[in-house]
């Protein structure tokens, strides 16, 4: 066995269950387990340390004032269906949008949004870790232009994810898991 070999984290990783964005009640993570779950999500792999990414916490008035606006948003599009899907976003206690930003650099982009989506499941895993429900979602709102204007994007950023946190109001259910047979394969010369 390596020296490392740390059996409780593959228990956790084989069993790691998303929370349904739903059921997520109060409390969420406070100001001291939030600092906790930034600094882990910042150590993602960052090809180049470009930091092609940044967070926003979602919390407290602010995050139902942001809410707020995506509703209006919707509503004023007279889109019932979208403001209905934002009841994914309002009903956890707290979240943290991830931001893609990729860099002018050597290091391709592709690699830059990889590394902004190891920061979502470094928080999801973290948020999980703690004993918190935790989902990685995106929706209408991460896509559309004056959504992301509304949760104050700049020019060429990109929502990798938003990652909404609380305690579980219910036992995550399990799901179907592809089988690693089907999907894997050895290359050969």
């Amino acid at each position: 066995m390596p020296q490392a070999f740390q059996p409780e984290v593959l228990t956790f990783l084989a069993t790691r269950r998303s929370a349904s964005a739903l059921t997520l009640t109060a409390p969420g993570p406070d100001a001291a387990e939030i600092d906790i779950l930034m600094r882990l999500a910042c150590r993602a792999p960052d090809h180049g340390k470009l930091t092609p990414w940044r967070m926003i916490v979602l919390e407290s008035a602010a995050k139902t004032e942001f809410a707020a606006r995506l509703e209006a948003l919707a509503l004023g599009r007279e889109d019932a269906k979208a403001a209905a899907k934002l009841a994914k976003l309002k009903v956890p206690p707290m979240g943290v949008a991830v931001v893609a930003r990729p860099q002018l650099s050597e290091i391709p982009e592709w690699e830059q949004l990889l590394s902004a989506a190891v920061v979502c499941t470094n928080l999801l895993y973290g948020a999980t870790a703690m004993g918190y429900g935790a989902n990685w979602i995106t929706d209408w709102y991460a896509y559309d232009p004056d959504a992301l204007k509304i949760l104050g994007l700049e020019a060429g950023e990109r929502v990798a994810g938003y990652i909404l946190m609380g305690s579980p109001g219910e036992a995550p259910l399990e799901r179907v898991r592809p089988d690693p047979q089907t999907l894997v394969s050895r290359w050969r010369a």
